[in-house]
């Protein structure tokens, strides 16, 4: 398959309505998500050659299970699409503090669920700071700019209608400063895809790590981007909440109050940042849940987010346009 028929695969025209219905974290919760077992449709390379910078670790992708990607030699997108073509397209990361992706639990069966439901999904695999690349903290922002300019091109000269983000965690991180335009992503370009405007359209961030402010509680992201005790200006410039701007796309946001790994103020600082800028944004707080529930674990408030979330894609309110 040559890299036309690859980007193909990434922009055509969104089948209906998805899941209605909405709910609070009160509501009870609902039958876990299932997503059908559909591979993916193909991997596609972020960059043509060395990404910028060069350094890395050596060897292709660790093999073995999706579970918690680690070596990330070469950053990819996989790409999941549905049985019809879509004109939506959503860019998936995971969490792993930076350290490790954790696929299997978090972008893989997001990206079934979505393609079950009509919407291509593409997850990234993007570079990790500790693993060599002469960019350092700034090598997954760029990897997620690359991704983000890949699909907005399309291919045969047709581009998404909508873009979306989807990030869990540390991979919500990520795609916040990503949707921000954080500075420390900017690269040289190295062909035409990079004239392509990286924007997004709506976001939605899962039990996420946001701000690195010394007011919350630290984070693996927090150390390995800004180190141990970060002035206020480096917690600021690593903060999502900097870059909340009336561009800022319109926001989704999941976490529960007993969140052991991400302070459980991040997401309603950001909602807080969202209406303080004009952003729409739809702030779901579950009363328990912890931290790295997927797509929802059954028998748990978690459970019911996927529902909620399809429920705010069929929304007018989720796309600038």
């Amino acid at each position: 398959m040559n890299r036309r028929n690859l980007l193909a695969l990434l922009g055509a025209p969104l089948l209906g309505a998805l899941a209605t219905g909405t709910s609070r974290a009160d509501a009870p919760a609902s039958a876990p998500c299932r997503a059908p077992g559909r591979a993916p449709d193909a991997v596609l390379p972020l960059w043509p050659g060395t990404p910028p910078g060069g350094g890395g670790p050596r060897g292709a992708v660790a093999s073995g299970p999706r579970d918690a990607r680690r070596t990330i030699a070469r950053p990819s997108l996989t790409l999941f699409h549905p049985d019809r073509p879509t004109d939506t397209v959503i860019l998936i990361a995971s969490g792993g503090g930076y350290r490790r992706i954790e696929d299997g639990n978090e972008a893989l069966p997001a990206a079934r669920w979505l393609a079950g439901r009509g919407i291509a999904a593409a997850v990234l695999d993007y570079r990790l700071p500790g693993e060599g690349w002469k960019a350092a903290a700034a090598a997954p922002l760029q990897d997620a700019r690359r991704a983000l300019r890949l699909i907005r091109a399309g291919a045969s000269g047709t581009a998404p209608t909508r873009v979306g983000l989807l990030g869990f965690s540390a991979g919500a991180h990520l795609l916040a400063l990503t949707a921000g335009a954080a500075p420390m992503g900017d690269y040289p370009p190295v062909d035409a895809t990079d004239a392509t405007v990286g924007s997004a359209d709506f976001a939605a961030f899962i039990y996420p790590v946001l701000s690195l402010s010394p007011d919350l509680t630290p984070t693996s992201t927090q150390r390995l981007l800004a180190g141990r005790h970060p002035s206020p200006g480096e917690a600021a410039r690593w903060s999502a909440e900097t870059y909340v701007t009336p561009a800022f796309p319109p926001s989704f946001l999941v976490q529960a109050a007993d969140d052991p790994v991400s302070d459980p103020r991040q997401a309603p600082l950001i909602a807080r940042a969202c209406e303080g800028a004009g952003v729409p944004v739809e702030l779901h707080r579950l009363p328990s849940g912890g931290h790295g529930f997927g797509m929802g674990r059954p028998g748990t408030p978690s459970a019911d987010w996927p529902r909620w979330y399809a429920a705010w894609l069929a929304h007018p309110a989720t796309s600038h346009g």
